[in-house]
């Protein structure tokens, strides 16, 4: 199964994942399955009647689901997976304690899985870790090195009828490409052999504990990927580190663009990638548009490159790379002429870098923002703020309804009432409604032919449901 005695020593016992549904632990599983671990678990999406289409498919995978009132937690032998936001007081998580079952953090089982691969590619950053990593999955695919790939979306390049919510894919070869999170502190966790460091904003956590977690992510690694052009990259101490840098505007970066080369298209960009070790230039087409997208690029060419993937193999991979769900998802245009948008944007790096890409063309932006609890609000509010104040201008409007809350104990003392006030008080427009069906009737009255409507927000696979209902209701 792995390199590791102790890890296939785990895998030998049956494993119960809390929370099975949610975008980390549902790729966890599928590799978990798909290395012939014994996969079950539980979710109160399930439990909610919530994302049907995708338990089915769950369970037509051989992964047996329960209530998650603890009934599935029957044996001693097995090990709870779950993640470290999930509460004592949990069914499963009570009847394991008394049971004396082993627990494990999604993380962690990931990180001993990973660390056990012989060629590992983690990514890092505050923003793009999964279009990189989707990015470099497809690389090493189409150089038929058939990639391990753990991601926290489904990529669209490897759905298929037996595998609609791909964010993970099983491989036979040695590579195993996975996004690492920080948000945890769990980043420290992983060994890459190839470390890619994308960007250092403020997210979950202080900017002091970002660049502590993310230097200590970059330091143990025997090859590193890093962002020239983020000024926060650039004050880490990389000493004795050997990086390849990549970057748009700095031209000291090993991989870059030509000058004057960048155009923008309504779904996609194009450029001239060069190497400047070699001299050589390449010319890129992506179908994914923006800035932030052809920064995800060049660092997926670099560390392709730092696998053993020529550039020149890796732009004309990329020129078949189709996205993320929920990444600037486009999903459709209305007869009248109104273009929905489904977007994962949650902190402000994220939101900015797509109202930045929306507004690299012409016509009125409607963004719809849920944001994803009341803790993340409460630590980067005044920054979303900012963003949709500045981001946005004098004709475009930014709703917001109520974060999303599944249950649980949390400080509800900032709210979405806050930061639109917050946005109003910059020169920006925002409006605030409690309910989201509420912000849709105000954004259907609203549109007209020209708009951009674009529905951002995490931690709710509704989300993409609602992105089509709105261009539903705009035909």
């Amino acid at each position: 199964m792995t390199d590791d005695a102790d890890t296939d020593a785990l895998l030998s016992r049956p494993l119960f994942l809390c929370g099975i549904g949610g975008s980390g632990m549902l790729p966890l599983a599928m590799i978990l399955k798909g290395i012939g671990a014994d996969v079950a678990g539980s979710d109160r999406g399930f439990d909610q009647g919530r994302d049907a289409a995708k338990f089915a498919w769950l369970e037509s995978q051989g992964i047996m689901l329960f209530p998650q009132d603890g009934s599935g937690i029957r044996d001693p032998r097995q090990i709870l997976v779950a993640s470290a936001a999930v509460e004592d007081t949990v069914p499963e998580v009570v009847r394991a304690q008394k049971l004396g079952c082993t627990r494990h953090s999604r993380a962690e089982l990931l990180a001993r899985l990973f660390n056990a691969a012989p060629e590992r590619i983690g990514i890092g950053g505050t923003s793009g870790k999964s279009t990189v990593t989707g990015m470099i999955g497809w690389i090493l695919d189409q150089a038929g090195r058939d990639p391990t790939v753990m991601n926290g979306a489904v990529m669209k390049n490897f759905v298929s009828d037996q595998a609609p919510f791909a964010s993970a894919r099983v491989g036979k070869g040695d590579a195993f490409v996975s996004e690492v999170d920080e948000s945890d502190g769990s980043i420290v966790l992983y060994r890459p052999s190839v470390a890619v460091l994308l960007n250092i904003s403020h997210d979950h956590k202080s900017m002091a504990e970002l660049r502590d977690l993310f230097a200590r992510f970059v330091t143990g690694a025997a090859k590193v990927v890093i962002n020239a052009d983020d000024d926060e990259i650039a004050a880490l101490p990389l000493a004795g580190t050997q990086a390849t840098r990549f970057a748009i505007a700095d031209a000291g970066a090993e991989i870059g663009i030509a000058a004057g080369s960048i155009v923008h298209e309504p779904a996609g960009i194009t450029a001239t990638v060069e190497d400047r070790r070699t001299g050589t230039r390449h010319a890129l087409r992506l179908r994914v548009p923006g800035m932030h997208n052809l920064a995800n690029a060049l660092a997926a060419i670099a560390a392709a490159d730092a696998t053993g993937v020529a550039v020149n193999a890796s732009v004309a991979a990329l020129a078949g790379f189709t996205g993320l769900r929920r990444r600037f998802d486009i999903i459709g245009t209305s007869p009248g002429g109104i273009t929905v948008i489904d977007d994962f944007g949650h902190n402000p790096e994220k939101c900015a870098a797509t109202l930045r890409t929306l507004k690299t063309h012409e016509g009125r932006v409607l963004a719809f923002f849920q944001p994803h609890g009341f803790g993340p609000l409460k630590q980067m509010g005044r920054e979303l703020a900012c963003v949709f104040a500045h981001e946005l201008g004098k004709d475009d409007t930014v709703f917001l309804c109520d974060p999303v809350y599944y249950g649980g104990t949390v400080d509800r003392s900032c709210g979405s009432a806050q930061v639109v006030a917050a946005i109003n008080q910059q020169g920006g427009c925002g409006e605030y409604l409690p309910d989201r069906n509420a912000c849709a009737d105000r954004i259907v009255a609203l549109a007209r032919p020209g708009d951009r409507i674009v529905v951002m927000g995490a931690r709710d696979d509704t989300l993409g449901r609602f992105a089509q209902e709105l261009l539903d209701r705009c035909a």
